[in-house]
């Protein structure tokens, strides 16, 4: 449970830390677990399953939400678009093939495997299919803290509530044609599994859709690795851009902040301590774990620090193509030892001892 504290009382920060209990200064709730059961409202189909996180949700996360998605052999998220958000997607597991048309006309169906990425912008019609052998999961991030994966625009919806005389005109057949088809939404529907692609297929947009971010090799630091995409790597993903991060046990992702977008996170394994500081002396700190996400607002002090005994994968989502970041350790590097001193009301003798350089992840030691 949340314990509130004094935000001047140090001893009782450390002590509420050390308890493994959440630190509350003010600040809202920043973590939601998304691998919750068909009673807490995951979604469930004989194709696959789905689970989400919004501001309906997690009231902080006014401009962001996410999906964790599961598709079995052949399960199809079927054909749909969405009027108010793009998608961003990263495959954790298994094999999909999505396919995508613009309003150009370019159209193309790629395979992602594990560690890929793909993107899809507001308004382009796309699905995704589970290739097998095993079940697929995904998961999606959106640039809208309102969207909702149960609310979007469906192929089956819509077929299903126009009047078939309309759509035997429209498609040139019998309006009996259209008898047996669904009269709702079919979300995820189980098929079988499609065979390979044919080479060359589809008219595809000079941008792919598809960033194969398995093949990247990561940036290495003191205390973990980073594998971060862009609009300069992924032209396509203009709005949007994502990383995926490693943090050793007892190692920090250090103090930063983003001053152009927001943080959606998603804990593929492992487990983590996040600082969230929203100034006038509102901090928080919050535990999370295998299947829990995170809402950090734009302009928001944090840090993550890995908490556990192995190695924790987190995957970040942010809204915005280009990736923008202020680390606390290269703002103070960039200033005197004596106005550190003066700002801080310590002897120039301890701020040289800080590490003032900017490590990305900083190795630590878990106690």
């Amino acid at each position: 449970m949340a314990t509130a504290l004094n935000p001047r009382t140090s001893d009782q920060r450390r002590g509420a830390i050390q308890m493994g209990e959440v630190l509350v200064v003010g600040l809202p709730q920043f973590k939601f677990f998304m691998e919750y059961g068909p009673e807490q409202g995951r979604k469930v189909t004989p194709g696959g399953s789905g689970t989400e996180s919004n501001v309906h949700k997690l009231p902080i996360s006014e401009n962001m939400a996410g999906v964790s998605m599961r598709l079995n052999p052949g399960g199809l998220r079927e054909l749909h678009w969405h009027a108010t958000a793009a998608e961003w997607g990263y495959v954790v597991r298994g094999r999909v093939r999505v396919t995508a048309i613009n309003l150009e006309g370019h159209w193309e169906a790629a395979d992602c495997d594990e560690g890929d990425i793909f993107f899809f912008p507001r308004g382009w019609g796309h699905s995704i299919q589970g290739l097998g052998p095993d079940e697929a999961h995904f998961i999606l991030v959106f640039d809208n803290g309102s969207f909702s994966e149960f609310g979007t625009f469906s192929a089956s919806d819509w077929i299903g509530h126009t009047p078939p005389q309309v759509l035997g005109t429209n498609f040139g057949v019998p309006p009996e044609t259209f008898a047996k088809f669904p009269k709702s939404e079919v979300w995820i529907v189980p098929g079988p599994v499609p065979p390979p692609l044919p080479t060359g297929a589809g008219n595809p947009h000079p941008l792919r859709f598809v960033y194969r971010m398995s093949a990247m090799e990561p940036q290495q630091f003191p205390g973990g690795t980073l594998k971060l995409v862009t609009v300069n790597e992924f032209p396509m993903s203009s709005t949007m851009c994502g990383a995926l991060m490693t943090i050793q046990p007892g190692s920090l992702r250090e103090l930063h902040w983003h001053p152009g977008s927001d943080e959606w996170q998603y804990v593929i394994k492992g487990r983590i301590r996040v600082g969230l500081f929203g100034s006038g002396g509102r901090m928080r700190i919050e535990e999370l774990g295998w299947g829990d996400s995170g809402y950090i607002p734009s302009g928001y002090g944090h840090y993550i620090e890995n908490i556990g005994d192995e190695d924790a994968q987190v995957l970040f989502g942010f809204n915005s193509g280009s990736h923008q970041s202020i680390s606390a350790s290269e703002w103070f590097e960039r200033n005197s030892t004596q106005l550190l001193a003066t700002n801080f009301g310590v002897p120039e003798s301890v701020i040289e001892k800080l590490v003032l350089e900017n490590q990305f992840v900083r190795k630590g030691t878990k106690t």
